[in-house]
């Protein structure tokens, strides 16, 4: 009789070997086998056949290897697990592993060494747990968190870019009113009148720049509005096909159920226009461009953070070199360009970043070296109900004749503006008084007969739109127009809400925005 083994009382009904089988078959929540000293299974419970997908008489006496990925066999991942087992006295890692049907699992797997008394290596015992479910949700905080940064950032660029243009706008609004009133001042002179222009134009390129920044800080007025998409793309196709150059082909594609997206169709343009040069710069040698349009139905969370709902998901593909994962990082950021010096402002994609997040879509971007690039504008249907809140007014249509004269009182707390602003007006003809800020203006307003207030919209204390609606409670017969860059205002206002002038703008601007002012305060 053998005297090693302990005697096991009448109240155990199975040897201890069984006992320690039927505990090992009962487990299902982990893969528990036993392998040789060569790594060929030799044991195989349920969980294992659970995992894996392998019944007992399919693996037995197979290399665990079988187990791993191709590349982690060619690494020499598995021998390296039974070295380190058999060396240190266990192996813990995860990484993914293979089912029979060829699916992938994470996994954590502890290999320990089994040894004779002798100390001779007997074989080892291996523990698997699938943790794909655990490993998965970690990868979504993951990218969320990465997202939630990455968001974060452009905030902080999209404010520190909504600063910068809204002192380029006021620097732009002296620049711009003064060249206008100083080249309608002076007589013709081939030697002065030309440089008035040229000066004139950089002013009106620089305007544009700060309306590309603003787009970017979703600080830009919009002109929110259905869009037919096919009917836009067309024309800025027929467009593009003449000034990209005979060695680029652009090609369109939409869906027959498209419905109108809701954003503003100009700014859209630009885009566009801007999305094809970008693809043409990346096709150096020649290519395709393919914008192609469908309609997609959002539900909750989706990986770009669209809120649910339906959307018109409008795409630019080209065939150029593509991007790496650096560059495709900081794509969107303001002033970035992998362009050389003076080809380009790198506002591009910002500004339709900025376009698409303002009118409540995204912009997505996916790209790989040498396999080209796909930047997409995800935009809202458009729906019967949804409000325009109207264009700016300097971008309305001229009214004919001009305006009696009329006290007009001017707020700003930029003095080179609020100056350039009182010129432009005292050369229409009005009274102009003057107000560095809301305190002053309303005292102003208190002692004078005041016809209309032109106030600033950002400015420190009490803004252009508190100002505004102080003035139309108290003075209800006084109308406020509301200068300003930004698109930070209600998107209702109602119909006593003010009017609102872009900055910057022209003298003739501000003639046309008086005379709206007047003909809105008639009809009410």
């Amino acid at each position: 009789m053998d005297q090693t083994r302990p005697k096991l009382s009448s109240a155990t009904p199975f040897p201890d070997e069984d006992r320690y089988r039927r505990l090992i078959d009962a487990i299902t929540d982990y893969a528990i086998f036993m392998l040789d000293a060569d790594g060929c299974v030799s044991s195989w419970n349920p969980g294992a056949q659970r995992f894996k997908g392998y019944a007992a008489e399919e693996i037995l006496g197979q290399h665990f290897s079988r187990f791993y990925t191709p590349e982690d066999r060619a690494a020499g991942v598995p021998a390296r697990a039974l070295r380190t087992a058999a060396q240190e006295g266990r192996f813990e890692g995860e990484g993914w592993r293979l089912r029979k049907d060829g699916s992938r699992f994470w996994a954590h797997v502890i290999i320990d060494p089994i040894r004779e008394p002798s100390g001779a290596l007997a074989g080892f015992a291996k523990i698997t747990r699938d943790l794909t479910e655990q490993h998965e949700a970690e990868r979504e905080r993951d990218e969320a968190r990465e997202a939630l940064l990455q968001s974060q950032k452009l905030d902080a660029l999209g404010q520190l870019t909504g600063g910068v243009a809204h002192d380029f706008n006021n620097l732009l609004m002296t620049i711009i009113g003064g060249l206008d009133l100083v080249r309608k001042r002076l007589p013709p002179d081939p030697k002065v009148t030309p440089l008035l222009e040229n000066a004139m134009q950089a002013a009106q390129r620089g305007s544009a720049l700060t309306q590309r920044m603003l787009a970017f800080a979703r600080r830009q007025p919009l002109d929110l509005r259905p869009v037919e998409a096919p009917t836009l793309v067309r024309g800025v196709v027929e467009m593009l096909k003449r000034s990209l150059g005979p060695g680029v082909r652009v090609s369109t594609r939409f869906a027959a159920d498209l419905r109108p997206a809701l954003t503003d169709p100009h700014q859209l343009e630009n885009a566009l226009v801007n999305l094809a040069l970008n693809a043409r710069d990346a096709m150096p040698g020649g290519g395709t461009i393919r914008i192609e349009g469908e309609r997609r139905t959002v539900m909750r969370g989706h990986e770009g953070g669209l809120a649910p709902g339906a959307y018109l998901r409008l795409s630019v593909r080209d065939s150029g070199h593509g991007m790496d994962a650096c560059t495709l990082a900081r794509a969107t950021e303001p002033f970035f360009t992998t362009k050389g010096v003076g080809a380009g402002a790198g506002l591009g994609l910002s500004m339709a970043h900025g376009l698409a997040e303002q009118s409540g879509g995204r912009l997505m971007i996916s790209s790989c070296e040498g396999e080209g690039t796909v930047v997409e504008l995800w935009l809202p249907e458009a729906y019967e109900a949804a409000q325009n809140p109207g264009a700016p007014l300097a971008g309305q249509a001229a009214h004919p004749g001009g305006t009696a004269p009329l006290v007009i009182l001017a707020v700003d707390d930029d003095a080179l503006v609020l100056l350039n602003t009182a010129a432009m007006l005292e050369d229409l003809g009005h009274r102009v008084l003057t107000a560095a800020d809301a305190e002053e203006a309303l005292a102003i307003l208190a002692a004078e007969k005041i016809d209309l207030v032109i106030t600033d919209f950002a400015m420190p204390g009490v803004d252009g739109l508190r100002l505004a609606r102080t003035v139309q409670e108290r003075w209800p017969g006084v109308t406020v127009l509301l200068a300003t860059g930004y698109a930070e205002l209600p998107e209702s206002q109602g119909g006593d809400g003010p009017l609102r002038l872009s900055k910057p703008y022209l003298q003739s601007d501000l003639a046309r925005a008086i005379l709206a002012a007047r003909e809105n305060r008639a009809v009410a």
